[in-house]
């Protein structure tokens, strides 16, 4: 096969690709402007309508607002530390960053249910013993989320740490900077493109989880995935395609935004120009 001939099929295959990723996406946002009350998804749409953007009840916009609070804080407490972790492992013994680098890496191979499942057992057993009740709670819910969003953290900002950075941290101390200016002026800037892909990755995966937060959730207000998938179990709702997109344009503007802060558009296919 020749150079162009393999070219096209690599092309072929990329462009399949991504239509097959894309294509439900857009099926979604398109059945979304649906006008008609129709008992399932219709695509393509009859006719063009904001209807049931117009008709989102309120609990998927409280949802949306406690997942994002959520997430945010989530990610916030994963990158802090992650950063802590991450810059231990790399400053630590051969023999202990193996063992740390298998411990943090753990939670990423228990399935999400066993987590969600063992923290509801973990936090009745707290509830029972010291009156702490964290299940549908907040900051239960925050914890449960640390547990597998940390590795995302620590893998994503242990990248980035290189050895050009302790020589430069020990440069820096040689020449008389305190260590409030080391941080400030070496790690942090150095550590910038991991911590805020770490926080990137973090928020993403604590915003759509589904597995863990179901069982941690007790009336009242809950997640907007969780809500969704309550919903759908039981019925079709036509603003679920509404509010799913508007969750997809808000990741995408995010997506974006993360790209333009940690400079990933630089190495991106096709940007390099921009150098």
């Amino acid at each position: 096969m020749s150079g162009r001939a393999s070219r096209l099929l690599f092309g072929l295959i990329a462009c399949a690709t991504y239509l097959f990723m894309v294509a439900p996406l857009l099926v979604i946002a398109a059945a979304s402007l649906d006008g008609s009350a129709s008992a399932y998804i219709r695509f393509p749409p009859e006719s063009l309508s904001l209807r049931w953007y117009l008709a989102i009840p309120q609990k998927y916009w409280l949802s949306l607002a406690l997942s994002f609070a959520m997430a945010l804080s989530a990610a916030a407490l994963s990158t802090l530390l992650g950063t802590l972790a991450a810059l231990g492992i790399a400053r630590g013994s051969a023999r202990g960053n193996a063992w740390l680098t298998t411990y943090f890496n753990l939670p990423l191979q228990i399935p999400f249910v066993v987590t969600g499942v063992v923290f509801l057992q973990f936090y009745n057993i707290l509830a029972e013993a010291m009156g702490l009740d964290l299940v549908g709670r907040f900051w239960g819910l925050v914890i449960a989320h640390l547990f597998f969003c940390v590795p995302y953290a620590v893998g994503a900002i242990g990248s980035v740490i290189t050895a050009d950075l302790d020589r430069n941290e020990n440069a820096a101390r040689i020449a008389g900077a305190t260590e409030w200016r080391v941080l400030r002026r070496i790690t942090v800037p150095a550590l910038k493109p991991g911590l805020f892909s770490g926080f990137f990755f973090a928020f993403i995966v604590s915003f759509g989880d589904v597995p863990v937060s179901v069982f941690l959730v007790s009336g009242g207000t809950a997640p907007l995935p969780v809500e969704i998938f309550q919903t759908l179990q039981f019925d079709y709702d036509p603003t679920v395609l509404a509010i799913s997109t508007i969750v997809l344009l808000l990741s995408a503007g995010f997506v974006v935004a993360m790209r333009k802060l940690t400079g990933l558009d630089i190495v991106m296919p096709g940007s390099s120009s921009r150098r």
